[in-house]
């Protein structure tokens, strides 16, 4: 999105924010990179930013009495960078570990989210066994993943022995990551099973997922302690809880089908 339009949205929604903010509920507003990931977080055809994950932020901001500052589009690599640095405050989609909370606070769980593997439906047969990345190691299969993220204990455990082995190729986003799978780049596809199907579908590339999941657990809004506060967690959190009560952020996940 050009800086202009950014701008002006961001201003528009802070405005929308600004009546429920009147008492400063939180402690400061909170600057969010934007990225391109949809269902989750996309740039609609209006300029404007939009997805799940956008809409149960606003819900729960709103609520808070809290303000969200959108800024430009940032690498994986570098957005995580920069929140460690304290120069945006809140990243989306959060697995609890325990070295982000070295450096993160975590509200509470907002949605699920599952991490999956897929192959080409042709040879889905040859694949469905798989259950641990040392399988990978074994057979030498090759695999696309995302170049950041937290994808489970397991690899964690094989990802150094897999690149060693060079048969991990990463993507940025993931368009580049169905773009190559297409390609036939790598046997497998790691991500965000939403996101992957997403993708794979607006590609018109067919794909099969592995029985096995890699994930599934929930996920959080991950808070730097460099610049947001307890209270500030809490204040969320209370919002969150008083949403999920209502029955607001149920209605807005199952409208995207979750």
């Amino acid at each position: 999105m050009p800086a202009s339009r950014l701008q002006l949205y961001a201003a528009s929604l802070l405005l929308a924010l600004a009546s429920a903010a009147s008492q400063a509920n939180c402690s400061k507003p909170f600057k969010l990179a934007l990225e391109q990931w949809p269902p989750y977080v996309y740039t609609n055809p209006q300029g404007k930013p939009a997805g799940l994950d956008i809409e149960l932020l606003n819900a729960i901001f709103t609520e808070a009495g809290c303000q969200l500052v959108l800024v430009a589009e940032l690498p994986r690599k570098r957005r995580l960078a920069e929140f460690m640095a304290g120069e945006i405050d809140i990243m989306l989609a959060a697995s609890d570990t325990p070295e982000r909370r070295e450096y993160s606070w975590f509200t509470r769980a907002y949605r699920p989210e599952s991490v999956s593997l897929f192959s080409h439906p042709a040879q889905l047969a040859q694949y469905r066994e798989i259950s641990s990345f040392s399988d990978l190691l074994r057979r030498r299969i090759s695999l696309l993943a995302p170049n950041a993220g937290w994808y489970g204990e397991d690899y964690k455990k094989h990802q150094d022995a897999l690149l060693k082995a060079h048969l991990v190729s990463p993507f940025e986003s993931f368009t580049q990551g169905i773009k190559m799978f297409a390609a036939k780049r790598a046997e497998l596809i790691m991500g965000d099973t939403g996101a992957i199907v997403h993708e794979a579908r607006r590609q018109g590339l067919s794909i099969s997922p592995l029985p096995n999941l890699v994930v599934s657990a929930p996920v959080h809004f991950m808070l730097s302690k460099k610049n947001v506060t307890e209270a500030d967690v809490l204040q969320l959190n209370n919002a969150l809880d008083k949403l999920e009560q209502r029955g607001v952020l149920k209605m807005i996940r199952t409208h995207y089908g979750m």
